[in-house]
C-alpha cells in the first residue's frame, strides 16, 4: 500500500469523484496497478485526513513543460502528446478549473530553478471512484 498526501484545496474534488489521478516525481516506490492507495490531506501534520483507500488503476509516465511565455507547451502521457483540448480536459481531471489554472499553480508550487520554462517528468497515477472515509468543508 502506497500514500500520497494532497494539498487541502485537492480533498474536495478527491471526495466528489472529480479529481482521481495525480502528477507524481519518481520515487523509490510508487503505486501498482491493482494496489490500494491511501490518500491524505496534510500527511505528516495534526491535521492528516484519510480522504479514502481506492484502487490503482494505472501508472503511466507523464512529461510536462510550462512556459511563461505560453503557460502550457507540452503534455505527453503515455508517450502520448496531447492536443490544447485534451490538455485542458487533463487539468481539470487533475483538479484545476482548466489548463491556465494549472500552469498557475505549478508555476507558485515548482518554478524552475532558472530561466522562464518548467519541465517535469514524473508519473500520473489514476485511481478508481472510491467511498470517501469522509466529506471536507468547502475550501475557500
Amino acid at each position: 500500500m502506497v500514500a500520497y498526501s494532497f494539498k487541502k484545496r485537492f480533498g474536495p474534488p478527491i471526495l466528489a469523484g472529480t479529481k482521481a489521478q495525480t502528477i507524481r516525481a519518481d520515487r523509490k516506490r510508487h503505486a501498482r496497478q491493482g494496489e490500494e492507495l491511501q490518500l491524505y490531506t496534510g500527511m505528516r501534520t495534526r491535521h492528516c485526513t484519510l480522504l479514502g483507500r481506492p484502487t490503482c488503476l494505472s501508472v503511466m509516465p507523464v512529461r510536462l513543460c510550462f512556459s511563461e511565455r505560453s503557460a502550457t507547451e507540452l503534455f505527453e502521457v503515455g508517450g502520448e502528446h496531447l492536443s490544447p483540448t485534451a490538455m485542458d480536459a487533463f487539468a481539470r481531471a487533475d483538479g484545476f478549473a482548466n489548463v491556465e489554472d494549472m500552469a498557475r499553480f505549478w508555476w507558485a508550487e515548482h518554478p524552475p530553478e532558472e530561466g522562464d520554462r518548467i519541465a517535469f517528468e514524473g508519473v500520473l497515477i489514476r485511481w478508481q471512484p472510491f467511498q470517501a472515509a469522509l466529506t471536507l468543508p468547502a475550501v475557500a
